[in-house]
Parts: structure tokens; C-alpha cells; sequence
């Protein structure tokens, strides 16, 4: 796993997965790995009250029911759709699901305006087909395909972003659980195995590129995934991620608590601005997630480490937060000055603390990208 720069969930945590296969004794649908129960409990992280002889880490923080329902809906016969804003760890919860339920969370389709129904379907290994015809044998099947020869899940990412021609395509697959391939006399139907589902993700800022029709929507159970904005669901999540960071890249470097606390007051804070602002323009294009969250993080630690004193400092955080979020000038940059100046600067006044020289990191990083 070490010479893999991301290693896929069921491979990052296969030893928790081993454990947990070896002492569930729990129902398993289908030809699933792990009893719902189990799932549940390696998504969301063993309690005290579960009794178990070891302690299984927490991996998505979010409330339990959505996690809950994504798993009943992968029992059922429907497909299951997470649908949020960008960075709410929709993509995060659909492999976290794949992993513990098939092992294999790599059966990914990835929706861009180019993908085709090949893509979702099969194509051809045309060498092949010229020296043998045309076969099982040349035929390169998708990953959904793969995971309904399997019996697994498949993952199809950004439903919203694929026209609507690869879109009918999957109402047939979901509905008939079967693929047809006329090109061949014989052999010629791909049947979907026990435990096939697909699990798909939509943003919700993509409404109006290209909606799902009526057909496609009811072949779905739909979970929206909300933003976090509770701050200490939020801390946690970003704690995690900010641990895996430094193990990654092997890096020796503490987040003050008291930084972090600026961090996500500083969302909060723009948040608060966002949903008070009367346009579009007042706002800033980012969604405030707490995956960017994590990316200003990342920036600011990666930065202290390799251009710093090895010590994460108000200042560098400041510059990361607005290097990350200033996307449109001179709107964005117009914004987090308004908040610099308006929230900030009477904030480090009163309180003091990291807020002056995260003040002064702010208005530096302007001065440079005005």
C-alpha cells in the first residue's frame, strides 16, 4: 500500500475488513462481505456498546440515518443516488460503501459531457475482433458490466454531468438488470448477478446540465448528503483528514487547536455571508465545504513545511485560505476583503489571539493577488 500515492478503501483498510469478516456472524444479502450491521459499524466506527474486541476508526462523519438508508437501498433492487453540494463526501461514502459491501470499490464510470454508452456498456478489442470476430472473448466490458457479471456495486460519479442518452441507457440496466449485445448470435445477454447495485453521485449545483428524467429518478433512492456545518463534526472531520495528510507525507508538524478553531470559524463566518448576500456576485463561487476546508489546511501545512519554520503559523493559514477560495477576480477577492476588514480585524481587537496576524496574512495575500 506504501508505493500506492491513494490506495483504494477496501485496500487502505483491508485489515479491518478481514476482522470484521471473520466475527460477523450478522445476516449478509446477497453475496455481500459484510451484514448491513457491519457495514454501518466500519463506515461509522465502533462504540463501546457494540463490544467488540478492537476498535474500528470512524472513516465518514455525517449523520448515521444517511449512512443507514444508503445501505437498505443497496439491499433493495433500486439504485442509490447521493446527491449534495461539491465536498460533502459524496464520492467518499459511495467507496467506503463499495469496499465493505464487495470488496472492490474500483468498479467506477466517470460522468463527463464525453462519456458514451460505452462507457457504461461495452466496447471492443478491435485487434481481437479482426483476428477472431467478434466474442466474449473481445469484448471489453465496463465496469458496470463488471460489477453485474460479479455480483458487486458498481459506481457511475457525476450522474448529472452524462447526456441523456447515456443516461436512458442506465434505466435499462437498472430496470432489466440485464445488458443486451446484439453484435453476437450467441451468448449474447449479460445477465446482473445477486448483490449488483449501483451507487451514483450528483452534485446539486450541476441542476440544469443535464437533469435526470423522470424514468431515470424513479430507478434511484435518493439520499442528499447536507453540508457539515456543526463545528465539531466539522473539526473531527478535518482532524482525520489532517492526520492522514501528515502520515502520507511522513511530515512531523502540529495544528495548534487554536488555529484549527480559526479555520472553521472563518467558514463559518463566510457562510453566514454567503446565505445573507443578495446575489450571486456578493458570494463566493467556492461551496465552503469541509473537503476545501481540508484543502486550505493542506496548503498551509504543506507550505509551512517546505517554505516555513516547520511550525503552522496564522499567517500562512490566512494566505492558503485566501490563495484556495479566490477563484473569480476581482469578486472573490473583493469579498474576503469586505470579511478581512468587517469580522476579522474588530474580531482580533476584542479577542486578541491568532486573529491579528491572521488579519495581517490576509491582507498581504490580497495585496499580492490584486
Amino acid at each position: 500500500m506504501s508505493d500506492l500515492l491513494r490506495a483504494p478503501a477496501e485496500i487502505k483498510y483491508a485489515e479491518e475488513l478481514d476482522w470484521l469478516e471473520s466475527v460477523d456472524d450478522g445476516p449478509k444479502p446477497f453475496s455481500w462481505r459484510l451484514s448491513p450491521k457491519m457495514v454501518r459499524l466500519f463506515i461509522l466506527g465502533s462504540e463501546r456498546a457494540d463490544g467488540l474486541d478492537r476498535e474500528i476508526s470512524q472513516k465518514w462523519y455525517g449523520d448515521r440515518s444517511f449512512v443507514e438508508r444508503s445501505i437498505v437501498t443497496l439491499a433493495s433492487d433500486r439504485g442509490l443516488l447521493l446527491i449534495g453540494d461539491p465536498g460533502t463526501g459524496k464520492s467518499w461514502l459511495a467507496e467506503l460503501l463499495a469496499a465493505a459491501v464487495s470488496r472492490n470499490s474500483t468498479l467506477v464510470v466517470q460522468g463527463t459531457a464525453g462519456t458514451t454508452e460505452d462507457h457504461i456498456k461495452y466496447s471492443w478489442n478491435v485487434s481481437m475482433v479482426i483476428s477472431k470476430g467478434q466474442s466474449r472473448e473481445s469484448m471489453i466490458p465496463s465496469p458496470i458490466m463488471t460489477a453485474m457479471e460479479t455480483g458487486a456495486i458498481g459506481r457511475f460519479e457525476e450522474l448529472t454531468r452524462s447526456t441523456s442518452d447515456v443516461q436512458d441507457a442506465l434505466i435499462s440496466i437498472l430496470s432489466e438488470k440485464y445488458i443486451s449485445v446484439p453484435e453476437m448470435d450467441s451468448d449474447n445477454i449479460v445477465f446482473a448477478k445477486p448483490g449488483f447495485s449501483v451507487i451514483a453521485t450528483a452534485n446539486s449545483r450541476d441542476r440544469g446540465v443535464n437533469d435526470l428524467s423522470s424514468a431515470l429518478k424513479r430507478r434511484f433512492n435518493f439520499v442528499r448528503i447536507p453540508v457539515v456545518t456543526n463545528k465539531k463534526s466539522e473539526a473531527e472531520i478535518v482532524r482525520f483528514r489532517t492526520e492522514e495528510l501528515l502520515k502520507r507525507h511522513r511530515i512531523e508538524l502540529d495544528v495548534p487547536p487554536t488555529l484549527l478553531d480559526v479555520l472553521l470559524q472563518s467558514f463559518a463566518d463566510l457562510r453566514a455571508s454567503a446565505a445573507a448576500a443578495g446575489s450571486d456576485d456578493e458570494k463566493l463561487e467556492s461551496a465552503l465545504s469541509s473537503a476545501e476546508q481540508i484543502g486550505v489546511l493542506e496548503d498551509a501545512i504543506l507550505h509551512s513545511n517546505f517554505f516555513g519554520e516547520r511550525t503552522l503559523t496564522a499567517r500562512t493559514l490566512a494566505s492558503s485560505l485566501v490563495g484556495s477560495l479566490a477563484r473569480r477576480q476581482p469578486e472573490d477577492l473583493a469579498i474576503l476583503n469586505k470579511y478581512l476588514h468587517g469580522v476579522v480585524e474588530p474580531r482580533g481587537k476584542e479577542e486578541g489571539g491568532s486573529w491579528p496576524e491572521f488579519l495581517e496574512g490576509g491582507r498581504d495575500a490580497i495585496a499580492t493577488l490584486s
